[in-house]
């Protein structure tokens, strides 16, 4: 009956499992392979796709690898179920590191996500671009944030705040100017939420740049109540470092206050503070509070300087040598401090205890000390009400009641121990009910601390005895009370010691005994009866420790008073009389104390004293223990000789004999001056309120101590209150001067050309013919055995000049091109004007009215260049590796007439070796590796490989034999995997074969584009925004030509052109349109030259387009912005990277 009663129970127990179950997603854990994933990921039907997902997602949080099936997950992204594509994102996210060359294959759709109407789906696609920790995409997610930040959703923009720290952690050193830049937006945001994550983004990307924080600080400060919990924390802390880097420190904060004025009565209640609570609880030691000034003096200098700093400060109690050096001060009216307080007054009552702390702070620091009883209710509540922050809480009381111990001292019962607190909380409390107790409240105290001595925790029963003595030693009046009881204890925990060994008991003792000896230290003539009865009552201690501590007080203090001399017979003779018995620290302190009397006796105890000693070392000499062994010996020369002489005169004469160097060295060491051992406010550890350095007492990766008072300059914040003015002023510098010239943000906006050439919205160019202005797809192609580019008709004229006044249009297109240039920076480098003003409903600046005033001008085409051109070799394989072949490649100009995705090669096989080399031939090593050609692969629009089936590689036929010295050249096919991933080729020699890569250049998956200026600028107007990028860079190699080429030294100007132009034509397969030159040329000035290039890509024949334009003196290196558009993002960004690298 019984059993079956069993079955029942488990039977329901399983059955009610089940019914919570139902509707969930548990059972996935359970079984995620019982059913086949890949059929399902491959299903027309959404729900399908989402159970795969989802088991997928089980088996990765279970620890499983399923990167096996990252192919078919990857094709599911351009799913329109919202669904569907947030699990792939979050597949993505996870796998994205490991299968790099898969996931860039999802980026074209992240790209097409970000313009979706769905604000959830363009937060995912944010997040999951910066989440793929990849080099290669990182200018596409800066450019994806930018977008994001002026989204008009609110969620996107959080998201895009999200997003940046990513990208930060990924290129620290790039692109910093352009995040500070984004950071700027989102703090001038007005979603709450949005400044909440801004400010977690300032706080990785650039901390230090306070000034960013000086436009928005009273708008950051309103927004604080409405900003979410985790958010304010950081906002606070980042107010906080602003107002004290802008405007110093508050004169009447505690910091100030207590060293200018003088300390109030209540105040004087405080005297000082001696040992640590607890010498096993060694990091929260008491601080000497000699005076508040001396703590406090140590907190500014630990919070401005940092703890490392302070340490090595003069200490507080050396008279004015530790005197503090004010900063710079401001008042608690200030508008800035005044409105800070005020907005986190509120945050004092938050129901999460780690903005309370946060507020805290901020009024620990700068408000002033009459208001900072308002801080104590709230952090009083969250200690009561929140049990998993006690600990974290009581740390930073600790702190504030060290530097103002007035401020708890009348809520001391707030600090009495529970049975349920833990023994760090516990010790917590004693150390602060020891700091805030007074004359009043301390008979309370003490009443409390005799239950703990009780407790069965002994450890904690020691640490209250601790507490005990730091009380007697902040308020003498109650020191005789405390000894008594003190003493008291110790004879009972003698007699309990005695009889039976209880764990912990000998801690108790010793603490007793510590706390005794630290308040006698203070005054020992008031007290020599205590020391005298723990002299008549050593023979009941039997703790060896505790003997020891009693045996150095009795040596110590050997000459306090009258009736410790009278004693020291008799305890000295008793103690020899023990020694063989005794512990080793007992025996050198018996040894100590027997070397003290001695010096310090005269008269006719002299004799004995000596006797005594003498006995004592002779006994220590025999010792087994090394220690005592060389402890009598040290002594033995220390003090003066002749021990075993009896007579009182010839002591004497042997006394005098001695007093010498010796006698001397053991005056000093045995009877000289005891320094305090009192724990000083500089060896306490003190770090931000607030902050988990406070917790573990050490710097905590991050921490940095507050900035510099009034270390943020005027200058700073001008240079972003100020940028209406520069705009304005950059308006009106582009009506006379070329492109370029003004600001150096400015000038690197999203367009140097909105809807034509910079120098039609500058100059009013207007084109000459297209035959004028075209160089011929003949003149273009390059020979591969010459490398040259060598023009037919070099004896015709080199340019064609025109000259013709503005028109409407052209004015309108002008207009359009000074609004990009002038447009912030904000998403200057990634996004045009155009773009901007469409997204936003902004209006353009100028008009075509204003833009018709400007006078007339022209343009120069240069239609005739003589450039060298010469490919780079790679080398492929050294011929240290490859046993005497070298092989080396280069890209070829040449267009594959097989399939137009495939880049020709020319591979060059050198002998260098004295041998033949035979059977020599190149072979396709990724084709054994990568997937077949069933692997899945995203739609046709969508996927960045080719879709057509050309195969990856068309050798050359094999070399039979290759003579010493002798160099080949070959020309193979390849078909790329992507325009930034190597293709493994394996080099075959004497039979042995050798691994390589071939490493793609991008600029060579182009072939020339032949067009006319005026086509060229109608296809950029097309494309702009998002599929338009600039960078700048620095270009030098035109410094070099011109001091080589002397003949064409009066044309400064077509050598920089043909020198920029070579550099491009030698590392990218691409149509020179046109070189264009304002007629306003200076005779050294090349701002304004402006070269044009066209391509289209091999795998999809989309056109790219790629302008410089050149700024700077002919004598100097030259300022390069380089624009590409195109409509495949990616490959623009990554095109604009390889050519930015080779002009530089």
């Amino acid at each position: 009956m019984f059993a079956q009663f069993g079955a029942t129970a488990e039977s329901l127990s399983k059955a009610s499992s089940l019914v919570l179950r139902i509707g969930t997603d548990a059972h996935l854990y359970d079984d995620p392979d019982d059913v086949s994933i890949g059929p399902l990921l491959d299903s027309r039907y959404d729900s399908e796709k989402v159970d795969a997902l989802k088991r997928l997602l089980a088996l990765i949080a279970q620890g499983a690898d399923v990167s096996h099936f990252f192919p078919q997950v990857v094709k599911n992204v351009a799913s329109q179920s919202l669904e569907v594509k947030k699990l792939v994102y979050l597949y993505l996210l996870h796998y994205a590191e490991k299968r790099q060359n898969e996931a860039l294959l999802s980026i074209n759709c992240f790209q097409k996500d970000l313009s979706d109407t769905n604000p959830l789906v363009r937060a995912w696609a944010l997040r999951a671009m910066a989440g793929i920790r990849l080099h290669a995409v990182a200018p596409l997610v800066l450019a994806a944030i930018s977008k994001c930040a002026r989204d008009p959703s609110a969620y996107v923009r959080k998201g895009a705040a999200y997003a940046l720290p990513k990208l930060y952690d990924l290129h620290h050193d790039e692109d910093s100017t352009a995040l500070e830049e984004l950071v700027d937006i989102l703090l001038s945001d007005h979603s709450p939420g949005v400044v909440g994550a801004a400010a977690a983004a300032f706080k990785s990307v650039c901390p230090t740049s306070l000034y960013l924080i000086a436009k928005s600080f009273r708008r950051l400060c309103e927004t604080l109540p409405d900003i979410e919990e985790w958010g304010q924390i950081v906002l606070i802390e980042i107010l906080l470092r602003y107002v004290i880097a802008r405007h110093g420190l508050v004169k009447e904060s505690i910091m100030f206050s207590s060293n200018s004025a003088s300390h109030s009565q209540a105040d004087e209640n405080f005297a000082t503070s001696g040992d640590m609570l607890d010498h096993h609880h060694h990091h929260h030691s008491v601080v000497d509070m000699a005076c508040d000034s001396n703590m406090v003096t140590v907190m500014y200098k630990s919070y401005i300087e940092g703890q490392k700093e302070s340490f090595t400060q003069a200490g507080c109690a050396k008279g004015d040598d530790d005197k503090l050096d004010l900063p710079p001060l401001t008042s608690s009216t200030n508008d800035d401090v005044d409105i800070l307080l005020r907005c986190t007054s509120p945050l004092l009552w938050s129901h999460n205890s780690a903005v309370v702390l946060a507020a805290a702070g901020v009024h620990w620091i700068i408000a002033p000390r009459k208001e900072m009883e308002r801080i104590i209710k709230p952090i009083l509540f969250i200690l009561r009400s929140s049990q998993a922050s006690k600990y974290v809480i009581l740390c930073n009381i600790l702190v504030f009641a060290k530097a103002d111990p007035s401020l708890f001292s009348l809520n001391y019962e707030d600090f009495f121990v529970f049975s349920s607190d833990s023994y760090q909380i516990k010790v917590l409390k004693l150390e602060i009910l020891s700091t805030i107790a007074t004359k009043s409240s301390l008979p309370i105290i003490l009443e409390e601390f005799q239950d703990y001595v009780k407790d069965p925790d002994r450890r904690f029963a020691a640490d209250t005895v601790a507490a005990i003595g730091l009380c007697a030693q902040r308020l003498p009046m109650v020191a005789s009370t405390c000894l008594e009881g003190l003493l008291g204890l110790i004879f009972h925990e003698s007699s309990i010691s005695s009889s039976s060994q209880l764990d912990g008991e000998a801690g108790v003792l010793v603490q007793a005994i510590m706390s005794i000896k630290a308040i006698i230290k203070h005054d020992p003539t008031s007290y020599d009866k205590v020391i005298v009865r723990l002299a008549c009552n050593l023979d009941r201690v039997k703790e060896p420790a505790a003997r020891a501590l009693i045996i150095w007080i009795i040596g110590e203090y050997c000459s306090v008073g009258q009736i410790i001399p009278r004693i020291l017979p008799s305890v000295l003779k008793y103690l020899a009389w023990t020694f063989n018995s005794e512990e080793l620290e007992t025996k050198l302190q018996t040894l100590n104390t027997a070397a003290k009397v001695l010096l310090c006796t005269e008269g006719e105890d002299l004799l004995t004293f000596r006797k005594i000693l003498s006995y004592v070392i002779e006994l220590a000499k025999y010792d087994s223990n090394y220690d005592i062994r060389d402890r009598a010996r040290f002594i033995l020369k220390l003090v003066p000789r002749n021990l075993t002489t009896t007579s009182e005169e010839e002591t004497t004469s042997c006394f005098l004999q001695n007093v010498g160097i010796h006698h001397e060295f053991a005056e000093n060491i045995f009877s000289g001056k005891i320094h305090s051992t009192a724990s000083s406010a500089k060896s306490f550890r003190i770090y931000l309120p607030g902050s988990l350095s406070q917790i573990v007492l050490h710097a905590a990766p991050g921490y940095e101590p507050l900035p510099k008072p009034c270390s943020l300059h005027a200058n700073d914040l001008k240079l972003r209150m100020e940028l209406g003015d520069e705009t304005k002023e950059s308006k009106k510098m582009a009506k006379n001067n070329s492109f370029g010239t003004g600001d150096h943000d400015a000038s690197s906006g999203s367009s140097f050309e909105e809807s034509g050439s910079v120098y039609d919205s500058h100059h009013s160019i207007i084109s000459s013919d297209s035959e004028g202005n075209e160089i011929t797809s003949e003149s273009n192609e390059i020979g591969h055995s010459s490398l040259e580019v060598m023009h037919d008709d070099w004896d015709k004229t080199l340019i064609d000049v025109s000259d013709a006044g503005v028109d409407n249009d052209q004015a309108s297109q002008s207009a359009k091109g000074n609004l990009s240039a002038l447009v912030s920076t904000d998403l200057a480098e990634l996004m045009s004007k155009s773009a901007l003003e469409s997204w936003l409903d902004e209006q353009p600046g100028l008009t075509s009215v204003q833009m018709s005033q400007q006078p007339p001008s022209g343009r120069i085409s240069i239609n005739n260049l003589d450039c060298t051109v010469t490919p780079k070799i790679h080398m492929l394989l050294d011929p240290t590796n490859g046993n005497g072949l070298r092989v080396e490649y280069a890209f070829s100009y040449e267009v594959s007439t097989i399939s137009p995705v495939m880049v020709q090669i020319e591979v060059f096989f050198e002998n260098c070796l004295s041998e033949s080399l035979v059977k020599i031939a190149l072979k396709d090593e990724e084709y054994n590796s990568r997937v077949d050609s069933s692997y899945p692969v995203l739609e046709e629009h969508e996927s960045l490989l080719p879709t057509d089936n050309a195969p990856s590689m068309l050798p050359s036929e094999e070399i039979a034999s290759l003579d010493p010295g002798q160099r080949l050249k070959k020309v193979i096919q390849v078909r790329f995997h992507h325009h930034l991933l190597p293709f493994k080729v394996a080099v075959l020699c004497n039979g042995k074969k050798y691994l390589t890569k071939l490493w793609p250049d991008i600029g060579y998956f182009l072939r020339p584009l032949s067009m006319s200026m005026d086509a060229f600028i109608e296809k950029e107007r097309q494309l702009p925004g998002m599929f338009e990028c600039t960078k700048r860079c620095t270009f030098k190699e035109h410094i070099d030509h011109e001091k080589d080429d002397s003949s064409f030294h009066s044309d400064k100007i077509i050598l920089i052109s043909r020198t920029i132009a070579s550099k491009v034509l030698s590392n990218s397969n691409v149509f020179l349109v046109s070189v264009d030159i304002p007629v306003s040329f200076n005779i050294d000035d090349a701002s304004g030259l402006c070269l044009r290039f066209s391509g289209e890509i091999l795998s999809s024949s989309k056109p790219c387009l790629i302008a410089i334009l050149a700024e700077g003196k002919f004598s100097e290196p030259l300022d390069m912005a380089v624009k590409i558009n195109c409509e495949d993002t990616v490959f623009g960004l990554n095109l604009l990277n390889r050519v930015a690298a080779f002009l530089q």
